[in-house]
């Protein structure tokens, strides 16, 4: 199997959080710098400038790579990403390239029919930055090092359409290294769902180019549609979005590269028992703070997370199920606490009680970073009793995933990437279906909102009804799917997708 000797990764999550993306290269990048040591290099923007928590300065690595920062046009700083494995990240500025920007459209338009004359909003930055990208590559490749006796062999591989024009750049300049095009969600598939329209029902019946169009996308469809089309590699991360590639990309994937865990972000032993129980604190003194009374210690903590995506992400599911659970304990006098936390950034709310049940809205990015909250998303996923992310629009689904990973339930549904591995891990029967699982996949369809909002209820009922002995079970049957998922079984793909594009031109 042939296999790259230098690997060029960008994407403008790297050392920039912001959603899925970053879990996915951030948990990976330990297990390429296991086979690559100091040979994988990511490029992402320098958007946070010098206060990037991410990113740590280091010019010595200019020298590993036989450059100095002045040898780079556009200006880039370079150093380590903070994540496991450390791997060599440059950030790059691409103001230099604004006052060529219709240049360089009229290039792409030229040379791989990109209809950049539509861009709007974040496209020219997306653009330019990608551009930039593929001009740092362009520079640091010509400097490496040979591996024995023969030229190095050399990939690019590019994340979502905001780096699409660093592929253009390369086949434009570059054409002996090989590249690779990953879609994590195709654009105009999410905006048809984002916009309320009924995404799988008709299907067969959209046609990409027609609805980009309709939606005021086509700029960014086109860069999309066009690199998943020159690219030596194109992949995606689940069945389902590849079905999407087909249709509304009209190019089906050459493979599909499912995503995958770090372990080590998982504590061990007493370290994990620890973890928890501190985790456990915070969301109690949260409790207490916003809810201003006397939370009991055995209170149920639940949550989701992730994008502010209304319907895609299924918050609107959440929020109904949460209420009708909190209607139906009501009936039934109960008198254990619910808390169920909705970490959405940006999406403030008003705080939610109904008797014994209440939702807390908690607008930030846990990062670290902020004031008043200064842990991280794991710091306190890890405290949870259930996850639920009942998606509608999900291509694979990092959050049950991770929670899974952490040891926590999860409810998640069927048109999630994530939901659907799982239910393929069952139907070989590496995974249990029983009525509360460590996942829990929920069939949703475009007309069965009331129905999934139903049975998240009925899955929450049960799990409450637990004893501590059956929920530890569940954790620990939710720690072993999650190493199901581990990189180290699905960076395989990887290195086929790797093999796929060196063998293209041979």
């Amino acid at each position: 199997m042939l296999q790259p000797d230098y690997i060029f990764e960008s994407s403008w999550e790297v050392c920039n959080k912001v959603g899925g993306i970053y879990a996915v290269l951030s948990t990976r990048a330990a297990s390429m710098q296991k086979q690559w040591k100091d040979r994988v290099i990511f490029i992402g923007p320098d958007w946070q400038a010098h206060s990037n928590l991410f990113f740590q300065q280091d010019d010595k690595l200019w020298d590993l790579l036989n450059l100095k920062e002045t040898d780079l046009q556009p200006k880039a700083r370079i150093g380590r990403w903070q994540v496991p494995g450390e791997p060599i990240a440059i950030l790059i500025h691409w103001d230099h390239l604004w006052e060529k920007k219709n240049d360089i459209y009229g290039w792409a338009w030229n040379q791989f029919g990109v209809k950049s004359h539509a861009a709007y909003g974040d496209y020219d930055d997306s653009a330019l930055f990608g551009y930039a990208a593929g001009q740092v590559v362009e520079e640091v490749a010509k400097h490496l090092p040979s591996i024995g006796k023969k030229s190095p062999r050399i990939v690019a591989h590019a994340n979502e359409w905001q780096t699409a024009f660093m592929l253009f750049y390369i086949k434009g300049f570059c054409p002996k290294i090989r590249t690779l095009f990953t879609t994590h969600a195709t654009g105009i598939g999410r905006s048809i769902a984002g916009n309320g329209k009924p995404l799988y029902d008709y299907f067969e019946a959209y046609h990409g180019d027609q609805m980009a169009d309709e939606l005021g996308m086509v700029s960014k469809h086109s860069a999309e549609k066009q690199v998943a089309r020159i690219a030596d590699c194109f992949t995606t991360v689940s069945e389902i979005t590849a079905k999407e590639c087909k249709q509304l990309l009209d190019k089906p994937v050459d493979i599909v590269t499912p995503n995958g865990f770090e372990q080590s972000f998982v504590p061990k032993a007493s370290a994990y028992t620890a973890k928890r129980e501190q985790a456990r604190r915070i969301l109690h003194q949260w409790a207490e703070k916003y809810l201003r009374e006397q939370i009991e210690e055995d209170a149920c903590y639940i949550c989701i997370s992730g994008r502010q995506e209304w319907k895609n992400k299924g918050i609107d599911v959440y929020m109904d199920s949460i209420r009708g659970l909190a209607a139906a304990r009501l009936t039934n006098h109960e008198q254990r606490h619910v808390v169920a936390f909705v970490l959405v950034p940006y999406l403030e709310q008003p705080i939610v009680r109904i008797g014994k049940t209440s939702i807390i809205f908690l607008p930030y990015y846990l990062d670290g970073r902020h004031p008043l909250f200064r842990v991280s998303y794991y710091d306190v996923l890890i405290g949870m009793d259930l996850t639920i992310f009942p998606s509608y629009y999900e291509p694979w689904g990092y959050t049950p995933l991770e929670s899974v990973a952490m040891g926590i339930p999860t409810i998640t549904t069927s048109l999630s990437g994530f939901g659907s591995w799982y239910n393929a891990l069952v139907e070989k029967k590496e995974a249990t279906d029983k009525s509360i699982a460590s996942v829990t996949v929920i069939q949703r369809t475009d007309s069965n909102y009331s129905q999934v909002v139903q049975e998240i209820i009925r899955t929450i009922q049960t799990f409450l009804h637990m004893t501590q002995t059956a929920q530890s079970g569940v954790r620990k049957e939710a720690t072993r799917i999650g190493k199901l998922a581990d990189w180290g079984h699905f960076f395989t793909y990887y290195k086929q997708a790797y093999h796929i594009a060196l063998s293209k031109h041979l």
